[in-house]
């Protein structure tokens, strides 16, 4: 019996752990487009600093790597932190409600990220960071209403792979956006841009998600301040932040400060004390009995692969624009066969995870990422584009769109109704906090090999 058969709700109540999905095609469409834009707003969001990253430095007159990959790192610093308690906002108050918020909130510091060109770097990484709290509160509501509203099944299985599959067609448009505005006009407006889009997502949101006659579910006898489980998210958020701020920091200033291997150690003591709460806790944030030995496997891969997306993201754009001299648009336009091969693979993933077992679409997912690690580094200076930068391109969407769905649905399928936002929150924290760990690692090797050099 696969994990997907073996976590599957009972069917005698389904009719209560599931709402029906929007009757008419158009509306259903309508539906899936806009809790699907959060996965492609939050990548065409990272896409927005990345690409044009040594023209944003330039602004605020730095070219040194490690300050520049804060403009990234910061992002998905709280990205990845902030949605561990998000799920669970939306879990009490409404995962419509936390929806509609993430986009106005995406929407404000996206303008204010684009305002930063008028003060310094500290203040845009700023703007950054705030401005990753929005697909925080985005993804794990967006997967959570899905959740709620499909049964499992082939249907709810390729849906899921369509959210995935906006992930490389979400960075594709953002890196062309940010590119074409940074070089032709000027980069503010690629962030101004991104917030009218926010804006008017937030407001689709509030017209096309139905509000649902039990929105905040759970336990009511429970007040709500033990169910936001306080002392966990505290613990929890304030753990992370520190053992992600610690790992980017050491390519800036290097690990021989004392401030920083400080932060580390405290941080996973902080991460320490969330377990220990959690194992306690009336309401736990992450209820340790999600966490089987299926799950955990899981969660590693997921790790382990998009912290390596996240490397090789950020140095294929930096080998094409420092190394090779592409601008910011020529290295977006080779990255853009990313958004077909996702779509396919997508597609795929959606097909087969009804019919093979998860740890078989994982394995295939881990031997992407594998690959396409293995081919950027070892990219000759001088070979054409179409043999080994090309593959890379289209090998790599495959690993993100068959890692992200499958994890997804076997968290999602392994748990109740009333904790679709807590499934949601784990995978999302998981992919997102790699990508911002992986850079602070990649960082620290550079810093170091360079060093001995």
């Amino acid at each position: 019996m696969s994990v997907l058969e073996a976590s599957a709700p009972d069917k005698t109540d389904e009719s209560n752990l599931h709402e029906e999905p929007p009757r008419s095609l158009i509306r259903e469409t309508l539906f899936v487009s806009v809790l699907c834009s959060s996965q492609l707003m939050t990548q065409a969001g990272l896409a927005l600093s990345l690409v044009p990253l040594r023209i944003i430095g330039a602004s605020f007159n730095t070219t040194n790597a490690g300050e520049l990959s804060w403009y990234a790192a910061s992002y998905s610093l709280t990205v990845g932190t902030f949605i561990l308690i998000a799920g669970r906002l939306g879990d009490i108050f409404g995962h419509r409600l936390m929806f509609i918020i993430g986009f106005a909130w995406f929407s404000l510091w996206s303008l204010l990220g684009g305002v930063a060109v008028w003060s310094d770097q500290i203040f845009f990484n700023i703007c950054r960071a705030m401005q990753g709290i929005g697909p925080a509160l985005l993804l794990p509501n967006s997967i959570a209403i899905l959740g709620r509203t499909y049964r499992p099944g082939p249907r709810k299985n390729m849906i899921f792979s369509l959210f995935g599959a906006t992930a490389p067609g979400g960075f594709s448009i953002g890196a062309v956006m940010a590119s074409l505005l940074a070089e032709r006009v000027w980069w503010p407006w690629a962030y101004w841009i991104m917030a009218i889009a926010c804006a008017g997502l937030a407001l689709m949101g509030w017209l096309i998600i139905p509000r649902s006659p039990s929105d905040s579910v759970g336990d009511k006898d429970i007040p709500t301040m033990a169910r936001l489980d306080i002392p966990g998210s505290l613990a929890g958020v304030t753990g992370l932040i520190l053992v992600n701020f610690a790992w980017n920091q050491g390519p800036v200033v290097g690990w021989d400060v004392p401030y920083n291997y400080i932060l580390l150690i405290v941080g996973v003591l902080m991460l320490g004390v969330f377990v220990h709460i959690e194992l306690h806790s009336r309401c736990p944030l992450l209820p340790p009995s999600i966490f089987t030995k299926e799950v955990g496997w899981v969660l590693s891969c997921i790790a382990t692969g998009w912290s390596s997306f996240g490397i090789l993201v950020f140095y294929y754009f930096q080998f094409l624009e420092v190394i090779k001299g592409d601008t910011p648009l020529l290295a977006s336009a080779k990255w853009s066969g990313v958004s077909v091969s996702g779509a396919i693979a997508a597609v795929t993933t959606g097909y087969l995870i009804s019919r093979i077992r998860p740890s078989l679409i994982m394995l295939m997912a881990m031997v992407a990422f594998t690959v396409g690690q293995i081919l950027l580094a070892t990219l000759p200076v001088n070979q054409t584009y179409w043999a080994q930068a090309f593959v890379t391109t289209i090998i790599t969407p495959w690993g993100m769109d068959m890692s992200f769905p499958s994890g997804t649905l076997v968290l999602s399928n392994s748990l109740p109704r009333e904790q679709q936002g807590v499934a949601a929150s784990v995978v999302n924290t998981v992919v997102n906090y790699s990508i911002s760990i992986g850079l602070g690692l990649a960082g620290t090797v550079e810093r170091y090999i360079n060093k001995t050099r």
